[in-house]
């Protein structure tokens, strides 16, 4: 008799292969995972959160640039408006003087230092980009303008000035010292 080589032996009901049948469902399957990156994804992914990072940090550099910039402007105004503010008043003299010698009889060296040192003031001011402001006949305006007394004037219109006790100077769009007028017509 021939050997017979000890094949095991399988029971056709003891190992089922678990392959879906055409048809049917499989159900102890893990559910569907997203496919994983790919390496090029992946850089691309780095590359637009650094562009991201980069944006917003040269936006903030942006910001900070316009703001520090505009803070010195302010500060320089400032300064100028404080130093402005205490020649001022030799501003206000040198006019009141012009304005005394208009039809008396003084010596014209005097007259012309005078209006020699009223255009320097009036050039220094300019180099500085301060303005006055003030004329009889303006718009009353309470931003810029203190109203120290009312008038009643048939030649000007409501809420008109009607005189300028003292000027008022403004550095752009900072007062540095509002005008004192009568108003007329309220």
């Amino acid at each position: 008799m021939a050997k017979q080589k000890n094949k095991p032996q399988t029971d056709p009901t003891a190992d089922v292969i678990d392959e879906p049948v055409e048809g049917q469902i499989d159900t102890e399957k893990a559910p569907e995972e997203a496919p994983e990156e790919t390496a090029e994804e992946k850089l691309q992914n780095e590359l637009s959160a650094e562009k991201e990072k980069y944006l917003r940090l040269y936006a903030e550099y942006d910001n900070f640039r316009k703001r520090t910039g505009t803070e010195k402007l302010q500060i320089y105004d400032d300064a100028t408006a404080r130093a402005v503010k205490e020649i001022l008043p030799l501003a206000d003299s040198v006019t009141q003087a012009l304005l005394q010698l208009e039809g008396k009889q003084v010596p014209e060296e005097f007259s012309k230092g005078l209006e020699l040192i009223s255009a320097q003031l009036r050039s220094s001011f300019d180099k500085l980009s301060i303005e006055a402001f003030g004329e009889v006949g303006d718009a009353f305006d309470p931003a810029i303008h203190n109203a120290v007394s009312m008038t009643e004037d048939a030649a000007l219109p409501e809420n008109a000035v009607a005189a300028v006790y003292q000027k008022g100077y403004k550095i752009h769009d900072k007062i540095i010292r509002h005008a004192m007028v009568v108003v007329a017509n309220t």
